[in-house]
């Protein structure tokens, strides 16, 4: 599966990289939630693993712009705010999952429920 990493701090980068080195064929990085979405547009990965709190344009604000643009990414939410409001919040916004950074063991498990989703736009298909 190709994977693209949006988050702005690289040391975080790189723990998910290494979280998910085997579960994927290749991985792409992006700074924030601007440059994702236009990556995605011309690159497609199977996955975003998308940070929520980026400059220039945060992780939900990107969440919701790619799944307009595109409905079926496939995005999962990883960052550090294990806050009820924010998972409602990256749900409504399209997210498929969320995972918190302190748990990167359990993202390539995660990854790969999330492309069994036959359907991205079903609320069945939703990762809690």
């Amino acid at each position: 599966m190709t994977v693209l990493i949006v988050e702005d701090n690289a040391s975080v980068r790189r723990l998910i990289r290494h979280a998910i080195d085997k579960a994927a064929t290749q991985i792409w990085e992006c700074h924030d939630g601007a440059d994702a979405l236009s990556f995605y547009g011309n690159h497609r990965p199977d996955v975003i693993l998308m940070d929520i709190r980026m400059p220039r344009m945060d992780g939900l604000a990107a969440t919701r712009q790619i799944r307009e643009l595109h409905p079926i990414a496939r995005i999962v939410i990883v960052t550090n705010c294990d806050d009820g409001d924010l998972r409602l919040a990256a749900c409504e916004a399209g997210a498929c999952g969320y995972v918190l950074k302190q748990n990167l063991v359990d993202l390539a498990s995660l990854m790969d429920t999330v492309m069994l989703c036959a359907n991205p736009e079903s609320p069945n298909s939703r990762v809690q």
